[in-house]
């Protein structure tokens, strides 16, 4: 991972009471322009940020394999569902498909991903700092910004953003 990579996720790591606290009063508050602010940082952000430098995410988290996801990945790599199930997910104590393991399965040396183009859906819009009712998901933006680096320098611009 990219020493400035490394950066943000220290100072997330370091300012998580004041993150959790900024993100928690955002979904309290609903903000108007808060998506659309979430969503150009976001945008901005991405120019910089090379996931390939970093996929920190697939080495240290699992996403949520939905039955569509499942499916999909199953036909791709030419096996059953259950089989793919088998081979590589359990239920979590959420009773959500996750991987059996860290680093995902399906990561390759250069950290580019074996199954890209069908990937869980929690994975093509992960760090989920672009969609919609941005507020709700601030448990979940808090996590990540100790995970992913672009999800940290999104939530650094937001408390920096003059309107929130």
């Amino acid at each position: 991972m990219k020493k400035s990579y490394q950066q943000y996720l220290e100072s997330s790591r370091a300012k998580r009471p004041e993150i959790r606290q900024f993100l928690k009063r955002l979904n309290q508050k609903k903000p108007r322009g808060l998506d659309a602010a979430a969503a150009d940082l976001h945008e901005e952000i991405f120019q910089e940020v090379d996931c390939l430098q970093c996929a920190n995410c697939c080495n240290t988290t699992s996403p949520v394999f939905t039955d569509k996801d499942i499916n999909r990945i199953a036909r791709h790599l030419r096996m059953k569902p259950s089989s793919f199930v088998d081979a590589y997910l359990h239920l979590d104590e959420d009773e959500d498909y996750v991987l059996n393991q860290s680093p995902c399965d399906f990561l390759l040396g250069d950290n580019s991903c074996l199954i890209y183009e069908v990937r869980p859906r929690a994975c093509r819009e992960y760090p989920h700092t672009n969609r919609k009712r941005f507020h709700q998901i601030w448990r979940l933006t808090a996590k990540n910004t100790e995970i992913c680096p672009a999800a940290a320098r999104v939530v650094a611009g937001l408390m920096e953003h003059p309107d929130l």
